[in-house]
């Protein structure tokens, strides 16, 4: 026998017909496969009504806003300690749970998700449902946002040291600078658009894990969310404690650049990169 059948056998798998069958279910799914989930659930998201896009763009608006209320509730009975942020920001990944496993539109998400197939088919068509898609998205965050700080902000919404934790969140957010904001974005949107990457290779609770593991390091590392931010911020400005103009140029214009900076011009064009030699 040469050394050349010699390999081939070798090479040959030993499992039976039903066994192999079990072993391409059970693999992991290539790249190549995420990319192809994503830009199909990207091509749906951009083919779809108007008024979908911007109601569950208000649903996520406000589903966002228990990251800031839970985080909010585990300061206010947490002592001042060190460690202290490593409990709190357990709260802050039940906003992300609720509107990602509710498959509601939160535009971090969508820095990716529909920029796929922009980038799969670059046509002046799919230029403007990208456009359309980020500007309907990111107005009803915001409008979803800015009422759910309204029913915060409110004397008596909440219990008062649950309000004084709740406050306290937002304070510290509040008081970044501009640019300060802008990058501490980049991360928080590369590990959103990350997550979007993960979730089609993930099922059950692995699902559940990778929401919790990457919101919760988000919140940890004080980085700057522009939606789960704008509910902070909104909430001062119900308060009277800052400017409208303060919450938009200062927190929310710069954080948004930053989310789009790390999730599209970072990961969705690194993703891509890996794969389009073979799509």
């Amino acid at each position: 026998m040469s050394e050349t059948d010699t390999a081939t056998e070798s090479n040959e798998s030993t499992l039976a017909p039903a066994e192999k069958r079990q072993a391409r279910r059970i693999a992991a799914a290539s790249a190549h496969v995420v990319f192809e989930a994503i830009r199909m659930s990207g091509e749906h998201e951009l083919s779809r009504p108007l008024a979908s896009l911007w109601w569950s763009g208000v649903a996520a608006g406000f589903g966002i806003s228990l990251a800031v209320l839970c985080k909010g509730f585990f300061e206010a009975v947490l002592p001042t300690a060190d460690w202290s942020p490593a409990v709190s920001n357990l709260g802050y990944a039940v906003g992300f749970l609720v509107v990602i496993l509710g498959r509601m539109q939160l535009f971090t998400e969508n820095t990716i998700t529909p920029i796929l197939p922009l980038f799969f088919s670059p046509t002046r068509e799919n230029f403007v449902k990208t456009g359309r898609l980020w500007f309907v998205v990111f107005i009803a965050n915001m409008l979803g946002c800015l009422l759910a700080a309204w029913f915060i902000a409110r004397e008596g919404a909440l219990p008062a040291r649950q309000m004084e934790g709740v406050l306290d969140i937002c304070r510290h957010y509040a008081q970044a600078e501009p640019l300060q904001h802008l990058v501490w974005g980049a991360p928080a949107g590369f590990m959103i658009a990350a997550l979007v990457w993960m979730l089609p290779s993930a099922e059950g609770a692995a699902k559940i894990f990778a929401i919790l593991i990457m919101t919760y390091m988000i919140g940890l590392g004080g980085l700057s969310h522009v939606v789960a931010g704008a509910t902070e911020l909104f909430v001062l400005v119900w308060r009277g404690e800052i400017s409208f103009a303060h919450a938009l140029l200062g927190g929310i214009a710069p954080a948004l650049v930053g989310n789009i900076l790390g999730g599209t011009f970072l990961f969705a064009a690194l993703a891509y990169g890996q794969v389009k030699e073979e799509v």
